[in-house]
Formats: C-alpha cells, sequence, structure tokens
C-alpha cells in the first residue's frame, strides 16, 4: 500500500508497464525523458456532497487535485538537415484513460472516485513536450492529516 496520493498514482501507472519511469515530485538528477512526475495535493477542497459536518465522527470525502505530467523528448536528429519526432502519440491520453475511474487500491484512504478533467499539452522547449494531465481524487480525509501522532 502506498502512503500517499503521488504513491498511489505511482502504483497504477508503473503495473501498467508503459515503459515510462515515474516519479513522485521530481524526476532523478539528469533523468532522461522520457519520464512521468506525479505530485499531489495541488488543491484540496471539501466535497460537500458527502459527510455530516455537524458529526465529529462522520467520514469526510475531500476533493485532491494532483497532477501527472508527461516529459517527453520532441525530436531527434535523423539526418543531416533533418529530424524526425520521438514523441509517443497518444501516450498521454492513454495514461488519462488509465487513471480515469480506477479506484487506486493502493491508497491509504478509501477513494470513491477519480476524474480526469484535462490534458494540457504545453510548447516544446529545450526540445522537450511536457503534457500535463489534471485528476481529481475523491477520498476520505484521513484522521492521520488532520491530528498529528
Amino acid at each position: 500500500m502506498a502512503a500517499t496520493t503521488s504513491g498511489a498514482i505511482k502504483a497504477r501507472l508503473e503495473g501498467l508497464q508503459f515503459g515510462v519511469p515515474v516519479f513522485r515530485d521530481g524526476p532523478r538528477e539528469k533523468q532522461s525523458p522520457p519520464f512521468i512526475v506525479v505530485t499531489e495535493a495541488l488543491g484540496i477542497s471539501m466535497d460537500t456532497a458527502n459527510g455530516d459536518f455537524g458529526d465529529p465522527n462522520a467520514e469526510i470525502t475531500i476533493i485532491e487535485k494532483a497532477a501527472v505530467d508527461l516529459i517527453e523528448t520532441a525530436r531527434t536528429k535523423a539526418t543531416a538537415g533533418t529530424a524526425r519526432a520521438t514523441e509517443r502519440y497518444g501516450l498521454a491520453e492513454a495514461i488519462a484513460h488509465a487513471l480515469h475511474g480506477h479506484p487506486l487500491p493502493a491508497h491509504p484512504a478509501k477513494v470513491t472516485a477519480v476524474r480526469v478533467t484535462d490534458i494540457d499539452r504545453f510548447p516544446i522547449s529545450d526540445n522537450r513536450i511536457r503534457t500535463s494531465i489534471t485528476v481529481q481524487i475523491h477520498r476520505v480525509l484521513l484522521r492521520s492529516e488532520v491530528i498529528p501522532a
């Protein structure tokens, strides 16, 4: 079981064997593309559709936003004066499809829904392409996240 949201997403993606390493919060030093970076807790809001906020023992559900960034090399030199695309077209969509609706069983909290809300492709910079997948995780707020041990 993963200890965090990013760990649960990492476990899901590594289990699918896309052939791309997955990192939490950033790649290893000098990591060459392609690679995936998962950043959790970009935003957290209360899921007001669930939970009784008047009951101190009620299960409280939150919506946690995470980003799954796919970093790829855009082009490789093919011959003198020409280049070929090395981006794996469709990989970002396959990653989004694999996450959307998946219950993330490795998450330490009960996950009730996972929704992909956006896929944004950012322009080429330094011969790299970044495709960012925004994911909303509807999950139970753990007491350990609120009350220190």
